[in-house]
């Protein structure tokens, strides 16, 4: 029998996978958990996958891999889709394709298989990233080529034997992983209701959170979050701890209407709390350390980086080449920043960079001031040169009402 790599979250419709792609696709199945934090079926993934009739289940542990080389990644480079979604689902499929493909060429199988439905993103994701690294391997979507509802799902997996208890369906459909949560279906369909309490899990409601503030301090070297507080922390106890601070005082709640690759206006409620305050810090901290050319490129150059991340691009030479340039930008972006979490607030209070822009010589208004005020008369002459060149001959011609320059067309 050949060989298939499953994505296996221990979830229902994978589980239902398992089953579906031995008996009706005649597959040796080979289930693979990819551990990205925060998932709820991770103590029970490999029972169910071997009671499921799995040849074997293979669990990696790859969330420091997933905080190292794709999150931090997308941070520094400031990739937040639609300015409201700091990408956690997307960013972490382009790493499970990866290991999808070197697990299949690990086991010697011919094909690799997801659980993401038609409708959405994911299909993109790792369809484009397993074909990108590997044209060779088939890709088998048993959601998206055999939708079972949740009902049909359990009775096929006992009709074959497979009798596991499973938990009542929630009101929304969830994804999550260390970088953020995501919920979407159910009420939250109408863009018009608010979300309801139960929509959100990770941050209690700003409105309970503690009357007093707490403060943090952030150490970023090269763009990356190294330090809190003081204390070296790797990738992982950083962004778990800054999930649970960030979580307690009601900080990362995002309601977002975004738009999928697909077409589709989608309503999301994602819960960041590590991600919305990280992005905050690093974003202060390059207010000292680029150049105003510097920012003004890279706010473009982060857009189109959320993009492609968001679109299933991230094994591309588009990537590689915005990558480098995000990267180079970061050369000097090291120092620390305070942050004041209170009441769904993330709010920078301070910040300091090794090799600063910022000279308070040049910025004081009081004594020690070192800017030469003189010099601005002829800056001032020069830089309007142009524009008092077009006013004489374009715009005020025999007018003399200035204000015809301000509104053009009007008689």
């Amino acid at each position: 029998m050949p060989k298939l790599v499953l994505a296996y979250s221990g979830g229902l419709d994978t589980t239902t996978a398992i089953k579906w792609l031995s008996v009706e696709q005649g597959y040796e199945v080979i289930a693979l958990n990819i551990d990205v934090g925060k998932s709820r079926e991770q103590p029970v993934v490999e029972s169910r996958g071997m009671a499921a009739g799995a040849l074997k289940v293979r669990v990696i542990d790859a969330r420091e891999d997933f905080l190292r080389y794709f999150a931090f990644p997308a941070l520094a480079a400031g990739a937040v889709y639609q300015d409201q979604y700091p990408l956690a689902t997307a960013l972490a499929r382009p790493l499970m394709a990866k290991l999808l493909v070197d697990v299949a060429h690990d086991e010697g199988a011919t094909a690799v298989a997801h659980g993401c439905t038609g409708k959405g993103n994911d299909q993109v994701r790792f369809d484009v990233g397993i074909q990108t690294l590997d044209p060779s391997l088939s890709i088998v979507a048993p959601t998206r080529e055999n939708a079972m509802a949740r009902d049909y799902q359990i009775e096929y997996l006992k009709q074959h034997g497979v009798d596991i208890p499973w938990a009542a369906k929630g009101p929304f459909s969830i994804d999550e992983n260390m970088w953020g949560r995501s919920a979407e279906a159910g009420v939250l369909e109408d863009p018009w209701n608010e979300p309801p309490p139960e929509a959100y899990e990770w941050t209690r409601d700003p409105e309970d959170a503690p009357s007093q503030p707490e403060y943090v301090e952030i150490d970023y070297e090269s763009g990356m979050p190294v330090r809190l507080n003081g204390e070296d922390l790797g990738p992982v106890a950083l962004v778990d701890h800054l999930n649970d601070l960030g979580g307690t005082h009601g900080v990362g709640r995002i309601d977002h209407v975004e738009d999928r690759l697909v077409g589709i206006k989608s309503r999301e409620i994602y819960e960041a709390p590590a991600g919305v305050i990280l992005h905050a810090a690093h974003r202060a901290l390059e207010t000292l350390t680029l150049s105003k050319q510097q920012i003004k490129l890279k706010k473009l150059i982060a857009t189109e980086y959320a993009e492609l991340i968001y679109n299933g691009l991230w094994f591309s030479a588009h990537h590689q080449d915005i990558a480098a340039y995000a990267a180079s930008t970061q050369r000097h972006v090291s120092g620390t920043v305070r942050v004041k979490l209170h009441r769904g607030r993330a709010i920078v209070t301070g910040r300091k960079a090794v090799q600063s822009l910022y000279d308070r010589g040049l910025a004081t208004y009081d004594r020690g001031d070192t800017y030469d005020q003189s010099a601005a008369v002829g800056f001032i002459n020069i830089w309007g040169l142009q524009t008092r060149t077009q006013a004489r001959v374009q715009l005020l011609g025999e007018l003399p009402e200035a204000l015809k320059i301000a509104m053009p067309h009007q008689d």
